[in-house]
């Protein structure tokens, strides 16, 4: 390898993971027909004067498989914690009790699977869009550098390697959120 060239790797690496890692935070407020503690992590209330996430105003537990419980630590943040959920677009209607919110989580009919199976695929294809972004950085790097053109065919395998592993992973994703989102 040429001294004066050196791709970093390891950094087109980190941009693929990150967005690997923000389509996994994305699935995961998702709603399937499961309650999960992270279907929360987009809603925020308006605490102290500031936006703030459920989970730094009170405890979130999953104690069945369709109930999602908040116990939330003031007492007086209980009416807006409520009131964020309600206004959340999650579909989920809260019950209060004392400091505890419950949330049961109803089933999802058919035509409701089908939307969030069409939410899961335009997150899927935000996180292509992505790694092809971080790919093409790569790839200009690549074409500006004065490599012998063995070594510059050399490390355009290398990135076009490391996209298709992460596409790859993207599409496996999709298909796992999609089966988990569609079955009943």
């Amino acid at each position: 390898m040429a001294d004066a060239f050196e791709l970093d790797t390891d950094d087109l690496q980190r941009r693929m993971d990150g967005a690997l890692a923000n389509l996994r935070q994305e699935f995961g407020s998702l709603r399937t027909g499961r309650a999960s503690g992270s279907m929360l992590e987009p809603v925020t209330v308006d605490a102290y004067g500031a936006q703030t996430p459920i989970n730094q105003v009170g405890t979130i537990n999953v104690p069945e498989p369709r109930m999602v419980t908040i116990n939330v630590w003031d007492k007086g943040l209980v009416g807006k914690v409520e009131k964020a959920i309600r206004e959340s677009g999650l579909g989920i209607n809260p019950q209060t009790n004392g400091t505890i919110i419950m949330l049961p989580i109803p089933e999802l009919n058919e035509e409701r699977r089908r939307e969030l199976t069409k939410v899961a695929g335009h997150y899927a294809e935000s996180a292509r869009v992505g790694i092809r972004n971080v790919r093409r950085d790569g790839m200009d790097r690549i074409k500006k550098s004065d490599l012998p053109e063995d070594e510059r065919k050399f490390w355009e395998q290398e990135v076009q390697e490391m996209t298709d592993r992460h596409i790859k992973m993207v599409d496996d994703a999709l298909e796992t959120k999609q089966a988990e989102i569609m079955q009943v």
